[in-house]
C-alpha cells in the first residue's frame, strides 16, 4: 500500500509516516515545510510545495499512480496564534484545504483520512464525549477543523470520495525510536511549556484554575503519538470496513484518544514525578482561545479499528524528555 501524506514534515505527519513504515505501508510526503523539517523526510520519497498546488498534487500522482489514500495532516494548529491572526488560519487550514480536495478528487483517490481535533466538541456534563457529542468549536483553529469536516462530509455526497475524520485528542510523547518528535524547540501547548521551564528553570503557569472541574483546572486526554499514529495505520488497513466501497454512507468520525481524562494539575503531577526535578508552579489567568477540555469514550475507534492505546501519560513524558534531549542532534541544532 502507498499513502499521499500531506503535512508528512510535521510532528503527526512524519510520526505517522514512520508508523507506515514500520507497518509495511509506503508513505508519499508532501509538505511545504514552512512548519515541518526537511530533516523528518530526508529517508523518504518527498515532495516540497503547498497542499493547494494542483500542477505538484498531479506530478505526485502521475509519479505514483498506486497510491490508494490521503492523510491530510497539513495545518496551523496554535490556538493563541489563531485568535490573533484568524484570517491567516482560514486562508492554509480551509481555503487551500479545498484545493487540496479538489486536487485528489481529480486524480481519482477516494479513500481520505482527515486530522481533526477534539477541541471541536461541547464539553459534555462528566467531561466527556463521544462522536455523537454536540459541537461548540471555541477559536478559531477549532472553527477551522469543524468547517473542514463539514465540507469533506458535502464532498463525498458530490464526488468520489469517502472520508475518515480522526479527532485527535491531546498528542504527547515522540517516536518511540527518537526519529521524530516535536520540531519546535519552544512548544506552546502544555507538555513542551513544563519541558521548557524545567530546562531553563522558569517559573510554570497553570493558565485558568477556576474551571469547573475537580480541581479546577482544565482537563484534557492526552494521547501518546505513537499510539496516534498506529491508530492511522490501522485506519488505513481497515478504511474500507469501516466505510465499504459503492456503501450508502461515505463520511464517519472517530476520537483518538485515551479515554482518560487528566487535569492540567494532575498532568504537572506526572512531570514532576517522570522528571524528578524541581520545577516551580504558579497560577494565571486562562490565555485567548483556552477551554475547559474534556476526554472522549473510546469504543467507537476500539471497535472500529481493533485498536487501543499501549502507553500511559508517564510514557509520553518519559518520551517527550528523552526527545528533549535528542532533538539538536536529528535537526542539526
Amino acid at each position: 500500500m502507498k499513502v499521499l501524506i500531506a503535512g508528512g514534515a510535521g510532528f503527526i505527519g512524519s510520526t505517522v509516516a514512520s508508523a507506515c513504515l514500520d507497518a509495511g505501508i509506503t508513505p508519499v510526503v508532501l509538505d511545504s515545510l514552512v512548519t515541518g523539517r526537511a530533516e523528518y523526510v530526508r529517508d523518504r520519497i518527498f515532495y516540497e510545495g503547498d497542499i493547494a498546488d494542483g500542477a505538484l498534487i498531479d506530478r505526485i500522482f502521475a509519479d505514483h499512480p498506486d497510491i490508494s489514500a490521503v492523510v491530510h495532516a497539513a495545518a496551523l494548529i496554535v490556538v493563541p496564534e489563531s485568535v490573533s491572526s484568524p484570517l491567516r488560519y482560514y486562508r492554509e487550514n480551509v481555503a487551500k484545504s479545498l484545493d487540496l480536495i479538489a486536487h485528489v478528487t481529480r486524480n481519482g483517490c477516494e479513500r481520505y483520512l482527515f486530522s481533526s481535533s477534539a477541541s471541536i466538541y461541547a464539553p459534555g456534563a462528566d467531561f466527556t464525549v463521544d462522536e455523537s457529542s454536540a459541537l461548540r468549536p471555541e477559536s478559531p483553529y477549532a472553527r477551522t477543523k469543524a468547517v473542514m469536516e463539514w465540507v469533506l462530509e458535502d464532498a463525498t455526497n458530490a464526488y468520489d470520495l469517502r472520508v475518515i475524520s480522526l479527532r485527535y485528542f491531546n498528542p504527547i510523547g515522540a517516536d518511540p525510536k527518537m526519529r521524530t518528535g516535536l520540531q519546535h524547540a519552544k512548544p506552546t501547548h502544555l507538555l513542551g511549556r513544563l519541558i521548557t521551564a524545567l530546562e531553563q528553570d522558569e517559573e510554570f503557569q497553570i493558565t485558568g484554575t477556576d474551571w469547573p472541574t475537580r480541581d479546577g483546572s482544565g482537563i484534557r486526554d492526552f494521547i501518546h503519538v505513537w499510539d496516534l499514529a498506529r491508530a492511522h495505520v490501522e485506519a488505513l488497513r481497515r478504511f474500507d470496513q469501516v466505510l465499504p466501497a459503492g456503501g450508502d454512507r461515505r463520511y464517519d468520525v472517530l476520537n483518538l484518544g485515551s479515554g482518560t481524562g487528566t487535569t492540567v494539575r494532575e498532568f504537572v503531577d506526572a512531570f514532576r514525578r517522570v522528571a524528578d526535578r524541581p520545577l516551580r508552579v504558579a497560577e494565571a489567568p486562562s490565555r485567548p482561545g483556552d477551554v475547559v477540555g474534556s476526554y472522549t469514550r473510546t469504543d467507537k475507534a476500539a471497535a472500529a479499528l481493533d485498536w487501543s492505546c499501549d502507553y500511559t501519560v508517564e510514557d509520553g513524558i518519559r518520551h517527550s524528555l528523552e526527545w528533549s534531549t535528542h532533538r539538536s542532534a536529528v535537526l542539526g541544532e
